[in-house]
């Protein structure tokens, strides 16, 4: 069987003929197909795209799109997240439950939050900006339209499986730092065999 992922955020790298979306690796993990869908066409278009690298600790994920469609794609331009504070205003766009492709508008409520998987900690852009199930891989943009975090997570009072005002972005400056590892098909980190306890 296969699952069906859309991603939601596009841009171009710096190969011009290759179209290289961003995405969060748990919206691709264990799919065997996966296919992207583009704001402006029709619901049922999708364009099939193979994973090139993967990246656990910041859930981030680079495709590449096979097949491309017969007009530019528009490339998202990548802001500065380290110059983001609590209190600047952000957008989440995503594709929430999947009904349609929607715009939430919030503030940054906190910068680096730490996040721990496998021992290691990966620092977050907090926001009270409405991210849900189906924003995952999604911008948070600044007021310039800018990417600034690729939309990951949320918590959740456990009553509810939507937005209650905590979500969660990777900041788009540690995306940008992994990608030449990412085209490169996966990340490597250095690691030291000891642990205090």
């Amino acid at each position: 069987s296969s699952r069906r992922r859309h991603t939601r955020l596009r841009t171009v790298t710096g190969v011009q003929t290759c179209a290289l979306p961003i995405s969060n690796n748990h919206v691709i993990d264990g799919a065997t197909k996966i296919e992207v869908s583009l704001f402006g066409e029709e619901d049922d278009q999708t364009y099939p795209a193979k994973l090139i690298g993967r990246d656990s600790l910041t859930d981030s994920a680079l495709i590449q799109m096979t097949e491309m469609p017969n007009h530019p794609l528009p490339e998202a331009k990548f802001g500065d997240s380290s110059v983001m504070a609590a209190g600047d205003w952000v957008m989440a766009i995503g594709n929430p439950f999947n009904q349609g492709w929607t715009v939430t508008v919030g503030v940054v409520s906190a910068m680096s939050r730490p996040f721990t998987t496998d021992g290691r900690t990966n620092e977050m852009i907090q926001t009270d900006a409405a991210i849900n199930p189906g924003n995952s891989g999604g911008p948070l943009l600044n007021l310039r339209g800018e990417v600034i975090g690729i939309n990951t997570m949320i918590f959740t009072n456990g009553r509810a499986e939507g937005n209650i005002g905590i979500g969660f972005a990777v900041p788009i400056n540690t995306v940008r730092d992994l990608l030449p590892q990412l085209q490169g098909g996966k990340v490597i980190r250095g690691r030291i065999g000891l642990q205090m306890t």
